[in-house]
């Protein structure tokens, strides 16, 4: 046996299972059911959004009959802290979130140059990737000392470049640049950090371990390719004189072959002076003696 039960709806209960779906700059995306299941009707809900920041308060209706309901909460500032209360609109218990929206991102091509007394910070201006970004705002600049493990604001700048003076040699510094915080430092962009030595080099570990291992296939690349083509000319220097002396033997050979004795036959050395000896000498003519010319 069997028997259906309908239960009677509580409009006295939450929201369940609020969370965030996705998260942007200026938007957050939130999602939640209906505090039963399956609602015959349609239910207004009340989503009231905090500013934490600001200390300011926005309330939005949302009415539907849908079980999971999706919401989009608009008009958020980058940065920012809020907090997030869905409940039905008669004010029954609650379901809360707390929301940190997306920072503005980092300048980019952060360089330094350095003069005599003195290095300049440059960098991308933030509006050309972030339509969110007013140059009014501007950016702010902090340095940390290595040596003395200290952080020091240097100030902030509404233009593209920063004038840093009064750095002290043999210290290592670390430079961010951000887009300026605001209220009390609570909404800050995200920072471009560039390390900077006491010689001034203006570049961070990586690009400089990769200008010197650029640095260094310069030179021994270079220095491989004249090894390989100095011993390439010494085997072909070797290659011909062993060729010449071959081709010299075997000419040689063939002069003193004789086809009837079926071998090579080489005078000695006594035998040459022998011949020498043989020879008759040839000696001056008398001045008395007559010359015949036929």
């Amino acid at each position: 046996d069997s028997v259906v039960v309908k239960m009677i709806p509580d409009n006295r209960l939450p929201p369940r299972h609020l969370h965030s779906v996705h998260t942007g700059k200026t938007f957050a995306v939130i999602k939640w059911e209906s505090p039963y299941d399956s609602p015959d009707q349609d239910m207004l809900y009340a989503v009231a959004v905090k500013d934490l920041v600001r200390k300011t308060d926005k309330i939005y209706k949302v009415k539907t009959r849908n079980s999971t309901v999706e919401y989009t909460v608009k008009k958020l500032e980058p940065g920012g802290k809020y907090h997030v209360i869905v409940q039905l609109g008669n004010m029954s218990k609650e379901s809360s979130m707390k929301i940190n929206t997306v920072p503005l991102s980092a300048p980019d091509a952060l360089k330094i140059i350095t003069e005599n007394d003195h290095i300049l910070l440059f960098w991308k201006s933030l509006a050309l990737k972030e339509s969110n970004f007013n140059e009014s705002r501007g950016y702010e600049i902090h340095m940390f000392d290595s040596l003395m493990n200290i952080t020091a604001y240097l100030g902030n700048t509404t233009e593209n470049f920063f004038k840093v003076s009064n750095l002290k040699i043999g210290h290592n510094y670390s430079f961010t640049v951000q887009a300026r915080c605001l209220y009390g430092g609570q909404m800050c962009g995200e920072p471009a950090t560039l390390l900077y030595d006491e010689l001034g080099t203006g570049e961070d570990s990586s690009a400089t371990e990769s200008g010197r291992s650029t640095d260094v296939a310069a030179i021994v690349v270079p220095v491989l390719f004249l090894l390989l083509v100095t011993l390439g000319i010494g085997f072909v220097v070797l290659y011909m004189r062993h060729r010449r002396l071959q081709n010299s033997f075997t000419a040689f050979a063939n002069s003193h072959y004789s086809s009837r004795l079926g071998s090579a036959i080489f005078s000695s050395g006594d035998d040459l002076g022998d011949e020498d000896d043989e020879a008759p000498m040839i000696t001056g003519f008398s001045d008395d003696v007559p010359m015949v010319i036929a």
